[in-house]
């Protein structure tokens, strides 16, 4: 019998032991080993020898890892080196203890409520008693470790994210039963995989494995809608296609399948169905390509809410971004194109055993799945680029190997073309992924604060818009003001430094100078902590107006608002007729009028022209320019306008136009 090494924690000791049994070697073997390649100091030793025993053992345990999760012997084993890692020396374990004390001397003083918690997924409420306080649990940053080791439970790329999902209702800490029930149901599920019948009509590539069926006896229905007809029939879905097969007398009808592997325009999307085309029901989704002529709509109906079809939706979406991904990044070598479908496919699966655990509250897919998760993530496209060059492949804890293990088919490459070793810079990728982790927390903190105004009625988004539009009024009319000559002083002053500013063509430096005092301003307020003395905005919504009042005035808005459009159009619609000469006359005093202006831009220069056009504009807001204005001249130019005619508009059906 070995002696206990006094540095290490007592799990440390027991996981390195289990892994001499593992590779068949003494633990002091392990240790010289460890030893030769280490070229550290005294600081993070025990961390890394277990990290270095670990590395050596688990090769050997994915080779037979059908057998042990079963009975449980994996899922033991790794969790124990999870608590290693977290827990390495014997310091560590001292202040471990220490911490458990404490709190189990809080929890004696503190009041125990028996309110049971609603929140809480029938999956955990099971599992409660099972988790006693004593048990060690395990934190993220071993859950996340693990799945740079083996790739099975988690994976490195969106592993933070899966842990959180998996402890939101036990504290954010890991429990081995919740962890081994993990492990069995994703075992489960891919030997029911394993058992779905090929879809009829259809050959499956060496490399294609189904990846969900519905629409069969045992599962929910699942309805294609073409025109208005609907079909009932099986869906199945692959790492490379759709597949529908309509529901015949006696079996299935041959498959119709949707390639998602294609390197063209395709798209899927939510969409609602109901009776003679209205969309009442929003549970369906469309798939529209540019080989086919319209989308093909696939419901899935369920009498509450629409999680079947948000399920199928981030399916769908994860398959068509993986076969984008290897086409974008020109990934080209088998090995490691069937090592990012492998990841890929134990991220489904790892979201079907978390919606068995959770039914109760279905987690969101985008926690499981590696490319639905980066395709909304801030810089998401970073990491791609990052995962693009540290994918590999062929030894034996890669995600294609544990595959093998479990028994997924997959054809045999050459041992030249596999990549054995790990890319260098996986480094470069974990600091990517907890970039784009920290600006989505700081993106989901700024969403949050908006939430109250997207909840507000259209009665309250109007106070709130005058409200906050309110000192904008008073700055235009303060300008209205001084244009027309209100204010003498302020008046002259801005048209005479007007003039300057464009005599001189000191206009650049002029808005330089204005963008500064904004920055200055920012600065000043930051500094005197204006945020902090007003952490909200008070908008009085008192009325003078009566119910009744309101109504009508809200009425008169509408009209106004119609007004403004009908206007609009018709103005629209007049300057086209001028384009196009439809009325000749007035085209003709346009093109007249627009020669001369022509030849006058050509002939003056333009800082000229500007100052003899803010001249004009000055004295025409002036009394002076009232007083002297013809009225004659702007009636003959209002007749000018209203002689013009339009041309007619005629609204026509999308059907109507496609028949003619």
């Amino acid at each position: 019998m070995m002696m206990e090494k006094k540095h290490l924690s007592t799990i440390a000791n027991d996981v390195i032991r289990r892994c001499a049994l593992e590779v068949d070697v003494s633990v002091d073997i392990l240790n010289q080993e460890f030893e030769r390649e280490w070229e550290g100091g005294i600081d993070g030793y025990s961390r890394k020898l277990v990290e270095f025993c670990c590395k050596r053992a688990l090769p050997v345990m994915c080779g037979s890892i059908d057998e042990t999760i079963s009975d449980a012997s994996f899922s033991r084993f790794t969790f124990d080196m999870m608590l290693a890692w977290e827990m390495p020396s014997s310091a560590d374990e001292e202040s471990h203890t220490e911490c458990v004390a404490k709190e189990e001397e809080e929890k004696k003083v503190a009041v125990v409520s028996d309110q049971p918690q609603d929140d809480v997924s029938l999956f955990y409420s099971d599992l409660m008693p099972l988790l006693i306080d004593r048990e060690p649990t395990i934190g993220e940053e071993a859950f996340v470790w693990l799945g740079t080791l083996v790739p099975l439970v988690v994976d490195t790329v969106n592993g933070r994210f899966t842990y959180e999902t998996l402890t939101a209702p036990t504290g954010n800490r890991l429990h081995f039963p919740a962890y081994d029930k993990f492990l069995k149901e994703m075992h489960r599920c891919i030997k029911h995989l394993q058992k779905q019948d090929t879809p009829t009509g259809a050959e499956l590539a060496d490399d294609e494995f189904i990846l969900h069926v519905e629409g069969t006896a045992s599962s929910q229905r699942v309805v294609r809608h073409i025109g208005g007809t609907s079909w009932a029939g099986r869906l199945t879905l692959t790492n490379y296609a759709l597949y529908f097969e309509a529901s015949g007398v006696v079996s299935y009808e041959h498959a119709v399948k949707l390639d998602l592997s294609n390197n063209i325009e395709q798209t899927v999307k939510p969409a609602a169905t109901g009776p003679w085309g209205a969309p009442l029901f929003d549970k369906a989704i469309v798939y529209e390509s540019c080989e086919l002529e319209e989308g093909i709509v696939l419901e899935f109906p369920e009498m509450t809410s629409s999680t079947r079809r948000d399920h199928w939706l981030a399916l769908v979406t994860e398959i068509m971004l993986l076969n984008k991904f290897i086409s974008k990044f020109n990934v080209e070598s088998e090995v490691q194109v069937w090592e990012m479908h492998a990841r890929t496919i134990l991220g489904i699966i790892r979201l079907h055993a978390a919606r068995e655990m959770l039914r109760m509250c279905p987690p969101e897919p985008k926690s499981f799945l590696i490319f639905a998760l980066l395709d909304e993530l801030p810089k998401g496209d970073y990491v791609l680029e990052e995962l693009s060059g540290s994918l590999k492949g062929g030894d034996p804890c890669s995600a294609s190997s544990i595959l093998r293990s479990l028994n997924v088919s997959k054809q045999i490459t050459d041992e030249s073309d596999q990549i054995v070793q790990p890319a260098e810079n996986l480094s470069s990728l974990e600091g990517a992924i907890h970039q784009s982790r920290e600006e989505a927390k700081e993106i989901d903190k700024a969403k949050a604060t908006t939430r109250g105004l997207k909840e507000e009625g259209i009665g309250e988004s109007a106070q709130v818009l005058m409200g906050l539009l309110k000192p904008v009024t008073v700055l235009v009319s303060s300008i209205r003001d001084i244009l027309t000559w209100e204010q003498p002083v302020t008046t002259a002053v801005l048209l005479v430094s007007t003039l300057i500013l464009i005599y001189k063509e000191w206009v650049g430096p002029a808005i330089s100078t204005f963008l500064l005092w904004l920055v200055g301003k920012m600065l000043w307020t930051r500094r005197t902590g204006v945020a902090k003395k007003s952490e909200k905005i008070v908008i009085r919504s008192a009325s003078d107006q009566t119910a009744m009042e309101s109504i009508v005035s809200a009425q008169q808005g509408l009209r106004t608002i119609h007004e403004i459009m009908r206007e609009t159009n018709v103005a629209l619609l007049k300057i086209w007729s001028i384009l196009v000469s439809k009325a000749p006359k007035h085209t003709n005093r346009v093109m007249i009028v627009m020669t001369g202006a022509a030849i006058v831009a050509a002939l003056i220069p333009f800082k000229f022209l500007l100052m003899g056009l803010v001249l004009y504009g000055a004295v025409a807001l002036s009394k002076l320019g009232k007083h002297t204005q013809s009225e004659q001249g702007n009636r003959r130019l209002r007749e000018w306008w209203d002689s013009i005619p339009v041309v007619p508009v005629e609204i026509m059906d999308k059907e109507s136009d496609k028949s003619e």
